[in-house]
């Protein structure tokens, strides 16, 4: 399940039919990804909860250097707050349950974190006409191996991870991961 923060004010204006705001952030983030993954020519995965941690796992059917159909896990979150974008990096507070499910350091397949950004004002997130789909929205993500791992005995509710701005989630970059993972190099940072 994509977490969210929710905006009360978008709540209420929305909800007096259809979907929930929560609802309506999950599927956006959900359908964002799988647009770009789609795009890049890599498939997605699903799974029936996320009680590991992760939402979907994005595949790709290429062979590489040293493994054929790469994959890796992708834990997604979503907001409307702009305050949490910086000059370089985005913050996103990441409850310490799913945080340690992310950095677990003997985890069998690559993990990432993305967080979609989008307009605050919901008529914002996506237009449609006869020639365009555009979305005003953008995810960034990190490797979760980039984040520290939890000591044993720590008590915190909540971990605040950054996303560097210049991990926009894009065809190339996750090709870039699809590469990096099938050579077997080191996680993409």
């Amino acid at each position: 399940m994509v977490s969210v923060v929710q905006d009360p004010a978008l709540d209420a204006m929305y909800l007096a039919d259809g979907l929930p705001m929560t609802a309506r952030y999950e599927h956006f983030s959900l359908a964002f990804t799988r647009m770009v993954v789609y795009h890049a020519g890599c498939g997605v995965k699903c799974h029936d909860t996320d009680y590991d941690g992760v939402d979907i796992t994005i595949t790709e059917s290429r062979d590489h250097e040293r493994f054929w159909g790469p994959e890796f896990e992708l834990q997604l979150k979503c907001t409307t707050q702009q305050g949490l974008l910086q000059d370089d990096a985005m913050t996103w507070r990441l409850k310490a349950k799913p945080y340690r499910k992310l950095t677990r350091p003997k985890r069998y397949t690559r993990a990432y974190l993305g967080v979609l950004l989008l307009p605050e004002e919901h008529e914002k997130w996506l237009s449609v006409d006869e020639n365009k789909l555009v979305t005003h929205s953008r995810m960034y993500w990190q490797a979760a191996t980039e984040f520290a791992p939890l000591p044993d005995g720590d008590t915190r509710e909540t971990v605040t991870v950054r996303l560097p701005r210049s991990n926009v989630f894009d065809g190339t970059r996750l090709l870039g991961i699809m590469k990096d993972i099938g050579d077997g190099e080191e996680a993409v940072r």
